[in-house]
């Protein structure tokens, strides 16, 4: 899949539910180590979604905490490495729209052992 479609679906479920995609932004940045200007890119260029994941500049070392089920999946029993990865954006996002915060999401996964 492409990656400007799959991110205009991830913002589009956090917005339904009173989120921002300035939020979204926020937990793919602190996952997949991209920044703002290069999400930007990401998005203009024809990017599929395994290769945005792929070309993560720094997928974050925390990441290994995210658990849970996402689509009937557990996270932690997914052995995929790029289905793995797009899983936990998922379980983020999910969570953005599920109420929580960035900031409790993202210390939600820096405290886990």
């Amino acid at each position: 899949m492409d990656f400007k479609k799959v991110y205009d679906l991830l913002v589009k479920k956090a917005m339904q539910k009173g989120r921002s995609k300035k939020e979204v932004d926020e937990l793919i940045e602190w996952l997949t180590g991209y920044d703002e200007e290069m999400l930007k890119v990401c998005s203009a260029q024809s990017l599929t979604y395994a290769e945005f994941f792929q070309q993560a500049p720094a997928f974050n070392p925390y990441s290994k905490n995210i658990k849970g089920k996402i689509c009937g999946v557990r996270i932690e029993d997914i052995e995929d490495e790029i289905m793995w990865k797009i899983r936990c954006l998922d379980k983020l996002v999910d969570e953005l729209a599920k109420g929580k915060s960035v900031n409790t999401i993202i210390q939600k996964y820096q405290e886990e052992v």
